[in-house]
């Protein structure tokens, strides 16, 4: 049963020309993503150096922060970002959470806090510009992430994916994470998380390069003027 429903998938043209688009597609992301991941990391140096000296001076701990993301096809991969937190983080959020039932909800719904206190002085200004998110260039550089995708899932939030996509999680799992994407342009943190899960399988549905470019041009003045970031 299973070879005669892949030879009728194979014999259908309209799915070989759907398959076709998408090799097309992503060969010519992928050799964008390459070349944009290059001259950004080449750029950023000088900013790079700058921000080390500032991260290492502010508090005490890494300069870079690694965990792990979901990234193509359910692999896991090391997601890198600038420090932007104190070093006892998770311990300040636990305690937080179980003190004021308020927070507990707005974290439950957006899997962030607006105000968060995990963040250091320095590291609130990294988020709200984005800069901590540099090093994801050596991400993209590397193959794990896109410049353009659904942002990178953290592994515990899988099963409330699952509950809202059911068997489409596969389809959105099928597309590389990326730096910005249709969440970021949409509304970005001052959106529920069902909502970016949603947003963001809109985009694994309807993707092409010509999107990206689109979605890449609305990136620039939501980083210039912070729009949804904390």
């Amino acid at each position: 049963m299973n070879d005669l429903s892949s030879k009728a998938t194979l014999s259908n043209p309209f799915l070989l020309e759907i398959d076709e688009k998408i090799i097309v597609h992503d060969k010519l992301k992928r050799g964008f993503d390459i070349l944009f991941s290059l001259i950004a990391l080449v750029l950023s140096l000088p900013l790079f150096a700058i921000l080390y000296i500032l991260i290492k001076l502010t508090s005490p701990g890494p300069v870079f922060y690694c965990s792990l993301r979901i990234g193509r096809k359910g692999r896991l991969f090391k997601f890198w970002k600038l420090r932007s937190m104190y070093s006892n983080a998770d311990e300040r959020l636990e305690a937080l959470l179980n003190s004021d039932a308020s927070l507990k909800k707005e974290w439950l719904q957006y899997f962030k806090l607006k105000k968060d206190p995990r963040l250091t002085p320095l590291g609130k200004f990294l988020r709200s510009t984005s800069l901590d998110e540099l090093p994801q260039f050596w991400n993209v550089l590397i193959g794990d992430l896109s410049i353009v995708g659904p942002r990178p899932y953290l592994p515990r939030e899988i099963d409330r994916i699952h509950e809202l996509l059911g068997k489409k999680v596969e389809k959105l799992f099928s597309v590389r994470p990326g730096l910005t994407g249709i969440w970021q342009t949409s509304g970005r943190n001052q959106l529920t998380f069902n909502q970016r899960v949603k947003l963001e399988m809109s985009y694994a549905d309807k993707r092409c390069f010509s999107l990206d470019l689109q979605l890449i041009v609305k990136t620039i003045p939501i980083l210039v003027f912070r729009k949804g970031a904390f």
